[in-house]
């Protein structure tokens, strides 16, 4: 995980290991400041407070095949150097290393075995990657109950006002959002002629190329035929078009925001949050 530098900066990079991707490819991976601080918070006070319970409960005592990372070395290719509770040891590259190994990963902390995975669930262990789904459900539940309580309005889609979320649509909305930005950046930002685009394009690659790398998936026709399908049909350049200009020091987003509504309502499969938890005033005469 990136960790905030004291230089600053907007965004900070990552690496996927090739070992922990459904396409089995490495990847780089971008995220905002605020966010890594917002991880940072979370492992000073939720994710810590989950390991002290856990110790306090003796709940490592007891974890099957915990292997103590001892040390991990530098260079371009770092190795893990891991003890397991026989005393045996052994190491392994560490963009070798799977999902499932690394959940086995611990250091000796101030008050004993501490995981060295991310996230943890309430008793202190590491997080399953599967349960992220029971997250998103539970989550829609709660949505749900609260801005559908007529029983009327659960039954009929049309009518719902509660979004409906999984971790497989927030990578659908990562890919529309990164589409329809860097198509605004090439053609509007940069003021580039038709001859200047194309010369872009043969040197750092097609928006649509950029979000398969970003996505990590093995072919172009991924990528459009199911990530981008809502968007396939319509004319992202003529909607760019009307997009107002990115303000000075502005962020993206909100330049874009009636580009991205007016997606929302011409294509069949993507949400407008703001849309949904709009309520119309009722007049009284």
């Amino acid at each position: 995980m990136p960790s905030l530098r004291l230089e600053g900066g907007r965004y900070y990079t990552g690496r996927l290991a090739a070992a922990v991707t459904r396409s089995k490819k490495a990847r780089t991976y971008y995220v905002e400041a605020h966010v890594v601080g917002d991880l940072e918070n979370y492992v000073d006070s939720s994710r810590a407070e989950a390991i002290r319970k856990a110790q306090a409960r003796g709940r490592y005592d007891g974890v099957a095949g915990m292997r103590l990372v001892t040390r991990v070395s530098r260079g371009p290719k770092p190795t893990v150097y891991w003890c397991d509770r026989q005393g045996v040891t052994g190491r392994i590259a560490l963009t070798e290393a799977t999902a499932d190994e690394r959940m086995t990963w611990y250091t000796e902390g101030p008050e004993g075995p501490e995981p060295l995975w991310l996230w943890l669930n309430e008793m202190g262990l590491p997080f399953q990657p599967h349960s992220w789904n029971n997250v998103f459900t539970a989550a829609n539940r709660r949505c749900r109950s609260v801005l559908d309580p007529e029983p009327e309005r659960r039954l009929d889609p049309h009518r719902s006002r509660a979004p409906y979320a999984t971790p497989h649509s927030c990578r659908h909305s990562f890919a529309l959002y990164m589409l329809v930005v860097l198509h605004h950046l090439m053609d509007q930002r940069f003021g580039l002629s038709p001859e200047e685009r194309r010369d872009y394009r043969l040197l750092y690659g097609d928006p649509w190329r950029m979000v398969q790398d970003l996505l990590g998936h093995a072919f172009l026709e991924t990528t459009r035929e199911r990530f981008l399908a809502p968007v396939a049909d319509l004319q992202l350049r003529s909607l760019l078009t009307t997009a107002p200009p990115f303000l000075e020091g502005g962020r993206p987003a909100q330049g874009m925001d009636e580009v991205f509504a007016r997606l929302a309502r011409e294509a069949e499969g993507i949400q407008d949050i703001d849309a949904k938890l709009q309520v119309t005033p009722r007049t009284t005469g």
